[in-house]
């Protein structure tokens, strides 16, 4: 029995039509190339001996559920990452929808990447502010739209990713903060893919440049390299109260439970001390490097969109085409999933590669290897 208007149907129907319905299903696979977990730590068990008096948070954060192991985890970002205060969401999505539509008020301008993430194109429909984006990474573009929509009295907010998360590049950030500096616009980075991945003990791309006395805000997720659930606005004490007293998600959600946060603690202190992180993170790096070689030796650069993160793209246009070849693969052990529009643009359709500290070399070999036979097909 379907009880869905006739609208809603319509647009079922147009997704099947154009071979992109998306369905809940369980990923498994022989050789992982599709989770964002780059140095296996969603593979590694961290349990907190410390007692707490409950399991629950019994609230949001303004009410009960500002218990003591948020303060104990948010010291250690602020320690970790160099900033002078963290304010931790329960998920990515939350913290850019908390900030964003937050800071974004009524005659402020917001100019944001083409391709920014969606949790973050939604935190800009929040605001109240006017947005315009820029050319995916053209700085100047940016600097074209600074110079002619620059409010006089009000806030300017300029947003981007250090890494993107469908195409695995990264923008000029030396060079976008500057830029930012010059025209005493905000910058506000949100680092989802770089945690973990670049900088000592992967701190992410902002702080491995030095950068982040010189931002508005950062957000970093634990859904990605951390292997679990979470999220934090890094930036000032001003800014964090500024936050608590406005940001709808935190305001207005119940708290993270006591377990979860001390589970992240230890999975930062796992990442900002033990040598095993260290190796992952080595161990990472050579196989970005692997697979860059292989991809360059089997002649398939003109496929692949450049990175030098852990995300690799290959382009293959069409839904249908693109999910025939990611079936192909999968059938063979491989897991990779393929990225349909409209996620993507129309003929942008790709097998989004995801690389970990845990992938083998002849794994990255074969699957290069069987890209190309086919796509030679």
């Amino acid at each position: 029995m379907s009880n869905l208007p006739e609208k809603l149907k319509k647009r079922l129907l147009a997704r099947q039509a154009s071979d992109s319905l998306r369905t809940l299903k369980t990923y498994s696979a022989q050789c992982d190339f599709s989770s964002n977990d780059y140095l296996g730590m969603g593979r590694l068990q961290f349990e907190s001996k410390e007692v707490f008096t409950s399991a629950g948070a019994g609230g949001s954060r303004l009410l009960t559920g500002n218990h003591d192991a948020y303060g104990a985890l948010e010291a250690s970002l602020y320690d970790f990452h160099q900033q002078e205060a963290a304010l931790v969401f329960n998920s990515g999505y939350d913290a850019n929808l908390g900030l964003i539509a937050a800071v974004g008020l009524r005659g402020d301008l917001i100019l944001y990447d083409a391709l920014a993430h969606a949790s973050i194109r939604d935190g800009i429909q929040l605001a109240q502010a006017r947005a315009i984006k820029f050319r995916h990474n053209d700085l100047e573009h940016l600097e074209q739209l600074l110079a002619t929509y620059m409010p006089e009295e009000a806030s300017c907010y300029v947003i981007t990713e250090s890494v993107f998360s469908m195409d695995g590049d990264s923008p000029d950030l030396e060079a976008m903060v500057e830029l930012c500096e010059a025209y005493k616009a905000h910058l506000i980075v949100d680092e989802a893919h770089a945690l973990g991945v670049f900088g000592t003990r992967g701190v992410g791309l902002v702080q491995d440049l030095g950068l982040q006395d010189r931002l508005f805000a950062r957000v970093v997720t634990f859904g990605k390299a951390l292997g679990y659930h979470g999220a934090a606005v890094l930036g000032s004490e001003e800014l964090k109260s500024y936050l608590v007293n406005f940001a709808r998600p935190l305001i207005y959600s119940t708290a993270l439970a006591p377990k979860h946060l001390a589970t992240l603690e230890l999975r930062y202190q796992w990442l900002s001390e033990s040598e095993e992180s260290l190796q992952a993170i080595q161990k990472l790096h050579r196989n970005i490097a692997l697979l860059r070689l292989y991809v360059k030796e089997y002649k398939l650069s003109d496929h692949f969109i450049p990175s030098e993160s852990a995300i690799h793209t290959v382009v293959i246009p069409g839904n249908s085409q693109v999910k025939a070849i990611a079936k192909q693969l999968s059938e063979l052990g491989f897991g990779v999933l393929p990225i349909l529009a409209p996620t993507v643009p129309e003929g942008s359709e790709r097998i989004r590669i995801c690389l970990h500290s845990y992938n083998t070399e002849a794994e990255i070999k074969s699957l290069v290897k069987y890209l190309v036979s086919f796509l030679q097909e």
